[in-house]
């Protein structure tokens, strides 16, 4: 079976976002470039699991190789909803980071859901492939949306994608799950409204 590989190297938008009202949002990566748009559709965890890990790879980019990175974003330029249409390409199962020291540029893959869970790999910053273990079911057949990001690129990225997954519901104090307009039964009040 062959798959399609939606390569944008570099992109010229690249942003996490939403469609649907909180609590029932769905959560998508989209990638816009030479006329294409390509939006695939991930769990809220796992936009707050890249934005770390691509803050976490950065920082070791910085230790070990003295990449240049710029200061945190304080206030991003890009507050635009997604590109319409938004069509799922497919649902990501596997997002790899790597940091290319050649280019000086961050590598994001996100990996069509295939037979095993998702997860987040952080690559050896020096290294632009993801690492293989034998017994893992080979993914080479899985489409697959691969964005080339400068420093300054990804930090964007990563403050688009905090706001992004803060702007839901807000959490109960006590119990930390996200609080629904029709009411919440807080685990740590046994069941009882207060």
């Amino acid at each position: 079976m062959t798959h399609q590989v939606h390569a944008f190297e570099p992109p010229e938008r690249f942003v996490a976002g939403t469609v649907g009202a909180p609590g029932e949002r769905t959560f998508f990566l989209q990638a816009r470039g030479g006329g294409r748009v390509v939006s695939v559709a991930l769990e809220k965890v796992q936009v707050s699991l890249l934005a770390e890990k691509l803050e976490e790879l950065l920082t070791e980019a910085q230790r070990r190789f003295g990449v240049e990175l710029p200061d945190a974003v304080l206030t991003s330029s890009d507050n635009d909803p997604l590109d319409n249409p938004v069509d799922e390409e497919f649902r990501v199962g596997t997002l790899g980071l790597a940091f290319d020291v050649d280019t000086a540029t961050v590598v994001i893959e996100a990996i069509a859901a295939g037979e095993t869970e998702a997860e987040v790999e952080l690559g050896e910053p020096d290294e632009v492939d993801e690492t293989d273990d034998e017994d893992e079911e080979p993914d080479d057949d899985l489409d697959r949306l691969r964005v080339r990001l400068t420093p300054q690129a990804a930090r964007e990225f990563i403050e688009r994608a905090r706001r992004v997954v803060a702007a839901g519901r807000p959490p109960c104090p006590l119990c930390g799950q996200p609080l629904d307009p029709a009411g919440h039964l807080c685990p740590r009040h046994n069941g009882y409204h207060r």
